[in-house]
């Protein structure tokens, strides 16, 4: 495989101690980015991970730039040990294959622990200043702002509503123009930011030795707390009950000087985008890029979708259409 005798040559130019015995390179298949990922296994128990990515530099530079200011910042997150951007090659440490969503069937007095890792590492990178890009040496993606929720908000209908559901043009028009939608997103727009990692889900929380690790990091920007609180406690991929959910709510609020009402209140907002947002994202996954298994994870998003938008006033329209939906 020509690609595996690059990757295999690249490697030992940079790590010219591994030049002895034999090296194993195994692609890692998971998610829907473009990237690729490969495990390089040098010796037993002696791995690195290499990812090649072809476009997007700027991304994956920005990927390599987190990665090393979470480090430098007490957070934990694979050391870059390697960036080859003529080559679009990372070489990072290899955290291993339990991420957070491998212990979905696990009892809940297993699973809490390692939640409660997850936040409170996250919890870190939400303590950091988010307006000092001097200090970070960083370019972060867009910030969330009313047009990135918007934005969220239409890739649903465009994605999930109509090109997964088939809903028509009209239908689609009328639901994006509900003031309540509107409303939402400039409201989120006028809290004050921190950094966010944007998605923070099962599978981009590695688990080593009981502590949680943060990936796939690079959308990171100043955005709302409660987006990465929602994004893990609303996750398609692992359903959690209520009172886990409300457990987890009770540990983040531990020691910070969020009212528990006003973090309920944003929480129940961040976790409509959040849903909205992969709903969209797994229609256009699926149906564009042709990773169907994305599709599968629908049914879970659409049921939480409905859950939250109940409890949120002037989205009485939008709940209608999404009990049609769930009951088909």
């Amino acid at each position: 495989m020509i690609l595996s005798d690059t990757l295999l040559r690249e490697t030992r130019l940079r790590f010219p101690s591994f030049n002895e015995g034999r090296i194993e390179i195994t692609p890692i298949e998971k998610g829907g980015s473009a990237r690729k990922f490969y495990r390089i296994q040098f010796s037993p128990g002696h791995s690195i991970v290499l990812l090649k990515y072809n476009d997007d530099a700027a991304e994956n530079t920005r990927y390599v730039e987190i990665a090393e200011f979470l480090v430098e910042s007490g957070i934990r997150a694979p050391k870059i040990y390697f960036h080859d951007p003529a080559e679009g090659l990372i070489w990072l440490e290899d955290l291993g294959e339990s991420d957070l969503w491998s212990y979905r069937d696990e009892k809940w007095e297993a699973r809490r622990p390692l939640y409660q890792n997850a936040l409170a590492e996250v919890k870190k990178l939400h303590r950091l200043p988010a307006h000092e890009p001097a200090a970070i040496r960083l370019q972060l993606a867009a910030q969330f702002d009313a047009g990135l929720y918007l934005w969220e908000q239409h890739y649903f209908f465009e994605n999930c509503l109509g090109r997964y559901f088939g809903m028509s043009e009209t239908d689609l028009h009328s639901l994006g123009e509900l003031a309540a939608l509107r409303q939402i997103a400039d409201r989120l727009a006028g809290f004050a930011r921190v950094l966010v990692h944007r998605d923070f889900q099962s599978q981009n929380v590695i688990i080593r030795d009981g502590a949680a690790y943060l990936i796939d990091f690079q959308g990171m920007r100043p955005g709302l707390a409660e987006y990465d609180v929602a994004s893990l406690l609303y996750d398609p991929y692992v359903r959690l009950r209520p009172e886990e959910r409300s457990e987890l709510v009770e540990f983040y609020l531990v020691g910070g000087e969020t009212r528990r009402a006003d973090f309920i209140e944003k929480l129940k907002l961040c976790a409509m985008q959040r849903l909205m947002q992969a709903l969209g994202a797994y229609g256009y996954l699926g149906l564009v890029r042709g990773n169907k298994s994305f599709l599968d994870h629908i049914p879970a998003a659409l049921h939480s979708l409905g859950e939250v938008t109940a409890e949120i006033p002037g989205l009485d329209s939008l709940g209608q259409m999404l009990r049609r939906l769930r009951a088909a």
